[in-house]
């Protein structure tokens, strides 16, 4: 069960390395009912990352969206980028705990992804779980209140 709403869909983007994975979390999203908002890239010819990162987290950051996914080869690349807007807390997951924290500590709204470092199912794993998880709040909401700079 998801702790974001169904009635925003999910914004999702990558680069040539991620572009496998996008595609089968978009289908898994897709089949658990979700809407979905394809920011490409479209397939795997090489392109830059921040093409796809910047529109994906300016979707998410409007409030547009319930929450994003992005995805490239090392996902530093994309969290660098969508963490460059204000109302935007990335985090690169590589690991199920880690997507869960990001969640429960950070309130992260987007989940990177490291398409190189993590198997496929894996990879769909941590995005049920960063769905599935809840902000703890408390002491975390106010840590979370001074990570912007505005």
């Amino acid at each position: 069960m998801s702790t974001f709403s169904k009635s925003l869909p999910v914004a999702i983007g990558c680069d040539h390395a991620g572009y496998e994975y996008k595609e089968a979390i978009k289908a898994h999203l897709q089949k658990l009912g979700w809407q979905v908002k394809d920011f490409g890239t479209d397939g795997p010819g090489s392109v830059d990352y921040p093409d796809f990162a910047h529109p994906t987290s300016s979707f998410v950051e409007s409030g547009e969206a319930a929450f994003g996914v992005l995805i490239c080869g090392s996902a530093n690349g994309v969290a660098i980028t969508a963490n460059k807007h204000q109302g935007v807390r990335a985090g690169l997951c590589w690991d199920n705990e880690v997507a869960k924290l990001v969640r429960m500590h950070n309130n992260a709204n987007i989940i990177c992804l490291p398409a190189r470092f993590v198997a496929l199912p894996y990879a769909l794993q941590m995005v049920d779980t960063f769905m599935e998880t809840a902000f703890e709040g408390g002491r975390h909401a106010n840590r979370v209140g001074k990570i912007s700079c505005s």
